[in-house]
């Protein structure tokens, strides 16, 4: 079977080169500094700095091809694996409760060129990644029809390249199928759609706007709302927990004369809620870059078996070069392994279809962390 997910281990070892014939003016040696939330998100920051600067000239050249965006923004994400020679020059804390770290770094050239040529291979034959996106925004405890939080996240991972579905559409698909008025908060449910919509990650959530009084600010009347946010993001395939975010405590405001004021709530969730944006689009970057690299956890379904031929199955498994831990389950003739590899999925069909593995089972489809198979003969 061949199919457009599968990936040779060899093109993915090359998204993160562990060594290059260096030449002299291929190293750009550059001071930046970065700022985050945290010390390890400050140090992140600056090492994006890093690549991004030294590596400005190999990013620029592809700036007019397709999905120019996502694969910079994936390289980004894994600056820390391409950007390994630096010194960390100072850090601490910075104005506004935020952190900053200045770092000495040399980049190479051809070290991002390399990167670059990686990912835009794995991305012709995986295709874009799928995400779908619902947040549910309440404000003065009413649920609004329009969430301003989830279009800004569709639209900010939109504009880098992912295939972003409507979160408004799912709703309305969800409450034909469902009498319960919280239908979005059944991750179940959203799984089962987003894996409709064929979407590799699906991100959930609830935002809270409630009025606290009006103030006077530099002569201005203003509503003032204290707010509070969650999101989560998922795999689609099998429902693993990827990421929590939360802003437990904002306050915000807009122009207005009265406590209960519907447009300064959403002006105040809008403002609150560039802070969960970013972190929302930072770790759905990371997870992706991360899954199209090291492979994470696979699950493979084998449906139509017998025990004798999954514990078979099972052995073989823990002694494939590569994979860290099986855990097996079976229930009523299907099969399912959680597997922990140094691969991704479509690298590990590459070794199902060899003959001893085909004699066991024939694989059905491929997804970009889920293999479905049924028994051989079954």
């Amino acid at each position: 079977m061949k199919s457009r997910w599968m990936l040779s281990v060899a093109l993915l070892g090359s998204l993160l080169p562990a060594s290059v014939a260096l030449a002299q003016d291929d190293i750009v040696e550059v001071e930046v500094t970065g700022e985050g939330i945290s010390a390890d998100s400050a140090k992140t920051d600056a090492l994006r700095k890093a690549l991004e600067q030294g590596g400005k000239q190999e990013i620029f050249s592809h700036s007019q091809v397709e999905n120019f965006e996502l694969v910079r923004d994936t390289i980004y994400s894994k600056a820390e694996g391409i950007v390994t020679d630096y010194q960390v020059l100072q850090e601490g804390p910075g104005a506004g409760g935020t952190y900053f770290c200045k770092i000495k770094a040399r980049v190479s050239k051809s070290a991002v060129a390399s990167s670059w040529g990686a990912v835009q291979n794995v991305l012709d034959q995986i295709g874009r990644p799928g995400v779908m996106v619902m947040i549910s925004e309440y404000i003065d405890d009413v649920l609004d029809d329009s969430s301003i939080l989830e279009s800004k996240i569709e639209e900010r991972l939109l504009k880098s390249g992912f295939d972003v579905y409507s979160g408004a559409q799912v709703r309305e698909i969800a409450k034909r199928e469902s009498a319960d008025a919280a239908v979005e908060d059944d991750i179940a449910k959203m799984q089962m759609i987003a894996k409709d919509f064929g979407t590799q990650i699906f991100v959930t959530g609830s935002a809270h706007a409630n009025a606290a009084g009006v103030e006077n600010l530099y002569g201005t009347r203003t509503a003032m709302y204290n707010g509070d946010c969650v999101v989560k993001m998922f795999y689609t395939d099998t429902g693993k927990l990827l990421a929590s975010e939360s802003l437990p405590n904002w306050r915000g405001g807009a122009r207005g004369h009265f406590t209960a004021n519907k447009q300064a709530g959403k002006m105040a969730m809008s403002n609150a809620g560039a802070k969960i944006i970013d972190m929302v689009y930072e770790t759905c970057m990371n997870q992706w870059a991360t899954q199209i690299s090291a492979g994470g956890e696979i699950q493979l379904e084998v449906s139509g078996i017998k025990v004798p031929m999954a514990l078979k199955i099972k052995k073989k498994l823990q002694k494939t070069p590569g994979i860290e831990k099986v855990n097996y389950k079976f229930t009523k003739g299907i099969a399912k392994y959680r597997i922990v590899a140094k691969m991704t999925a479509e690298s590990f069909t590459e070794l199902l279809v060899e003959p001893d593995w085909e004699a066991m089972m024939e694989i059905q489809d491929v997804k970009l962390n889920r293999i479905q198979a049924i028994a051989a003969g079954g």
